[in-house]
C-alpha cells in the first residue's frame, strides 16, 4: 500500500472481512432463484436491513410486467421480485451508480442449496460469487466510503435487482433510469477469472420466441392438406445457425409443439439466443432475420410471431470507459492487486449501463470461479481485498480522478 494516501489508508482500515463472510453466508443460505418470490422477499428484506446501515432511503422498487411464451403458444406474464433501490444524497453534484442482482439460477428443487468449505480459503455455495458475495463487498467498500472526506459532497444510488439472471427484463427501465446523468457506475459481478482479471469489453444478448402457427391435418388420410409447424420451425432453426459468422453466435435452444403421431402438427415454438459482439452485427441480424422468417412463412405456408428481441446492447469500450478501467487497475497495484482486463461473451447489467453512456466497470466482485454450477466458490480473501479496491476507487472518483 505505498502508493497509497494517508486519507485513503485510513478508509481501508476499517474493512473486516469476517462480517463480510458472515453475510455472504447467511444470504447464500436464501434460496432466491430468480422465479422464486417468496425467497427474492427473504433476501430483499435482508438487504434492505443492511443497506439501511448506509445514509439516504431505502426501497423496495416493484418490478416492471414482463411477458413470455409458453410451451402452448400463449403469451403468459412472468413474476419478477421486487428490486432495491437506496439513493445518497440525491442533489449532489457529482454522481455515481453500483449495481447487482439478488437472484440466482438455482431454483428451490435444485440440489445445490447449501454451502461448505473446500479449504480455509474457498467457500462453495450458490451463489457465493455471483452474486452474494459481490453484494456483501459493495456495502462494506460503500461504508468505508463513507469515512472519506469526499462523501459528503459525493451522491450515488445503489440499485439490486432481482432478475438478472433472466436478462433484467423487468429492471431494464429502472437501470437506464438511476443511470441517467451518472459520471460512472461499477457493477458486482465476479471476476472474469479467479486472479481478479476484468471483464472487458462485452458482446451483447437478445432471446427470441418464434410462434410458428400451419394447419392441422391426418397423418395418413390427407397429410397434404396440413402444413406442418415443425418442420417450419426446424427449417427456421436451421438457417438460423448458417446465419453465424464472427462477430455473431446463434444458438437454436428448443423447439416445443406437435401433437400425436397421425395429426400433422400445426404449432411450434422456437426458441434461440443470439450473441452479437458489435452494434452493426445486432442491426444486420435484425434486418435479415425478417427476411428470413418471409421466406419460411412463403415456403412452409405457415405465419410467424416474434416475441422477445435483443435485450442487452454489446458493450464496446470508448475512451472515457478506459479510463475508469485504468483507474480501477491503477488503484489495485497501488494496494498490491496486480490484474488485467479481457473481453467477454457473458452479459450483465454493465451491458445496460453502458448504453446509457455511462462509463462502467462491471466485474468488481470477488474472486472466485465455476458460476453457475454446484461447484460455485468464492476466495475468501478476495473479500476485503476488492471491498478496499472499491473504496479507493469510489473515493478517486469523487475526488475527480476520472476527469
Amino acid at each position: 500500500m505505498q502508493r497509497l494516501t494517508q486519507d485513503e489508508r485510513k478508509l481501508v482500515e476499517p474493512i473486516e472481512q469476517s462480517a463480510m463472510l458472515e453475510r455472504t453466508e447467511r444470504w447464500s443460505a436464501i434460496n432466491s432463484g430468480t422465479g422464486n418470490l417468496a425467497g427474492l422477499q427473504q433476501q430483499a428484506d435482508e438487504l434492505a436491513q443492511a443497506f439501511a446501515a448506509l445514509p439516504g432511503k431505502v426501497e423496495l422498487r416493484d418490478p416492471a410486467p414482463v411477458t413470455s411464451i409458453d410451451a402452448g403458444g400463449r403469451e403468459i406474464e412472468q413474476a419478477n421480485g421486487r428490486h432495491l433501490v437506496l439513493s445518497v444524497r440525491p442533489t449532489a453534484e457529482r454522481r455515481f451508480l453500483l449495481t447487482g442482482h439478488m437472484d440466482t439460477v438455482y431454483p428451490p428443487g435444485h440440489p445445490f442449496q447449501e454451502g461448505r468449505w473446500l479449504d480455509s480459503e474457498i467457500y462453495n455455495a450458490p451463489g457465493a460469487a455471483d452474486m452474494k458475495g459481490g453484494i456483501a463487498v459493495m456495502l462494506a467498500a460503500l461504508q468505508a466510503f463513507e469515512g472519506s472526506s469526499a462523501a459528503a459532497a459525493t451522491g450515488y444510488d445503489v440499485m439490486i435487482n432481482s432478475d438478472e439472471e433472466t436478462g433484467s427484463l423487468s429492471s431494464a427501465a429502472l437501470i437506464a433510469e438511476l443511470a441517467r446523468a451518472k459520471a460512472a457506475a461499477l457493477t458486482y459481478e465476479p471476476s472474469a477469472r479467479p486472479d481478479g482479471t476484468l471483464a472487458h469489453a462485452r458482446g451483447g444478448s437478445g432471446n427470441y420466441s418464434v410462434t410458428i402457427t400451419g394447419r392441422a391435418a391426418h397423418a395418413g388420410r390427407n397429410p397434404q392438406e396440413g402444413r406442418n409447424a415443425i418442420v417450419a420451425a426446424g427449417a427456421l432453426a436451421v438457417a438460423l445457425k448458417t446465419m453465424e459468422h464472427a462477430d455473431l453466435a446463434i444458438n437454436p435452444a428448443r423447439i416445443d409443439g406437435g401433437s400425436a403421431n397421425n395429426v400433422v402438427p400445426d404449432l411450434a415454438i422456437l426458441r434461440f439466443n443470439i450473441r452479437p459482439k458489435t452494434s452493426e452485427a445486432a442491426v444486420n441480424f435484425e434486418r435479415d432475420f425478417t427476411v428470413l422468417l418471409q421466406h419460411i412463412e412463403a415456403g412452409h405456408e405457415v405465419n410467424a410471431h416474434i416475441h422477445g428481441g435483443i435485450t442487452r446492447p454489446p458493450k464496446p469500450v470508448d475512451s472515457q470507459a478506459q479510463r475508469l478501467f485504468d483507474l480501477v487497475q491503477r488503484t489495485g497495484a497501488d494496494l498490491g492487486q496486480d490484474f488485467g482486463w479481457q473481453p467477454s461473451g457473458g452479459v450483465c447489467d454493465g451491458n445496460n449501463i453502458a448504453a446509457c453512456g455511462v462509463p462502467v466497470v462491471d466485474t468488481m466482485g470477488v474472486r472466485g470461479g465455476a458460476i453457475h454450477s454446484p461447484d460455485e466458490y468464492l476466495i475468501a480473501s478476495s473479500l476485503a481485498e476488492r471491498a478496499a479496491l472499491s473504496a479507493v476507487v469510489l473515493h478517486r472518483l469523487a475526488t475527480g480522478d476520472l476527469a
